[in-house]
């Protein structure tokens, strides 16, 4: 790795491993519900997919939720491919599965399908740095992971700044200088994942990104996702006004996840200037009602890494138990509208040909 290249890896959790009953491999099939709204970004990208001269189309895949998009671009790739080469050899694809180091990758093995036609690896690292040579990847494919911070900003946990997000846990979106801290943090952290996939993506290659957003105009509070955010904070404060939990932790906890308009999103990427902008959609997500147990079931499983290494794990127990109890008094009230939608951005990149 070229000098300058390196980088502190920041500090990671995962998803909860293996393929027990609080594993995020048994309480994800609210993520499988999505593979309408995955097929119909899919449709988007067959309508420009380029012609990819190499016989080997080396991809990489953000997280493990990625299966069927991978079946699905190979079809496109080779359906281009073969219209336009007439008794042409084979394609032959080679996958690199990525996430943290933390994360089960033994499950992820176990998952893949048996039939597969690709060579599969799988790459531990942070994708707001380097995993490749230079020039090594023809696409690039970023499904629900960039929303995810590198980290907590700094400023809201900090008791003398003006940006102190005491009272909350997460950018909600009415605080001004709490949300230009996230915002900021989003910004480095979009400007570092498009630097690296710049040194990775061959001249002409390209990157397709679906990231959960906001609409122009709404605050994170106004989604069903703020709105149950928001609730959970409550219960954290609620148990640490009875002494349950420490109230210093409740006070310093934020999540980091930051969601960007599709305005915000396109600055970022034009300010950047590797990439130009091919495609850039908003999928709608209609809300689906699930009973309270899934609820609690499906955010242990992608947050509890998270609570455990900020509160501990003896504390864990007791604050899914209490949410739980809460969100079943309170559940009509934090989930009374049938209307709101997840907004999920589709973005599709094209490698800049220096």
């Amino acid at each position: 790795m070229e000098n300058g290249e390196t980088k502190t890896v920041p500090k990671s959790w995962a998803m909860v491993g293996g393929d027990g009953p609080r594993s995020y491999a048994q309480n994800s099939s609210y993520q499988a519900s999505k593979r309408r709204l995955t097929l119909k970004a899919l449709v988007l990208i067959l309508q420009i997919f380029a012609h990819f001269e190499s016989r080997i189309l080396d991809v990489l895949l953000g997280r493990i939720r990625t299966f069927l998009a991978m079946e699905k671009i190979m079809e496109a790739v080779e359906q281009k491919y073969h219209a336009q080469l007439q008794n042409s050899p084979p394609l032959e694809f080679q996958v690199f599965f990525n996430d943290v180091t933390a994360n089960d990758f033994n499950t992820l093995f176990k998952t893949l399908p048996s039939y597969q036609k690709y060579f599969a690896a799988g790459v531990p690292g942070t994708f707001y740095g380097r995993l490749f040579p230079k020039s090594r990847l023809h696409l690039a494919y970023s499904s629900y992971s960039l929303h995810w911070l590198s980290k907590v900003p700094q400023e809201v946990v900090d008791t003398k700044s003006p940006a102190w997000n005491k009272g909350s846990i997460q950018c909600s979106g009415t605080a001004k200088e709490v949300a230009k801290a996230y915002s900021a943090q989003f910004k480095t952290d979009m400007d570092n994942f498009l630097n690296a996939r710049a040194q990775e993506i061959i001249g002409g290659g390209l990157m397709v990104i679906i990231i959960a957003g906001l609409p122009d105009g709404i605050l994170m509070s106004q989604t069903v996702a703020g709105i149950f955010n928001d609730f959970f904070g409550s219960c954290l404060i609620d148990m640490a006004k009875s002494g349950v939990i420490n109230e210093e932790k409740v006070d310093t906890f934020n999540l980091p996840v930051y969601l960007s308009s599709a305005k915000e999103f396109e600055e970022i990427i034009k300010n950047n200037g590797h990439f130009c902008i091919e495609r850039l959609n908003r999928l709608n997500h209609p809300m689906m009602k699930m009973k309270v147990e899934f609820h609690i079931s499906l955010f242990r499983a992608v947050f509890q890494g998270l609570l455990e290494a900020h509160f501990g794990r003896d504390d864990v127990d007791k604050i899914f138990e209490y949410l739980a109890k809460k969100l079943a008094e309170n559940y009509d009230s934090v989930f009374n509208a049938a209307n709101h939608q997840h907004v999920e951005h589709f973005i599709l990149l094209k490698r800049n040909i220096n």
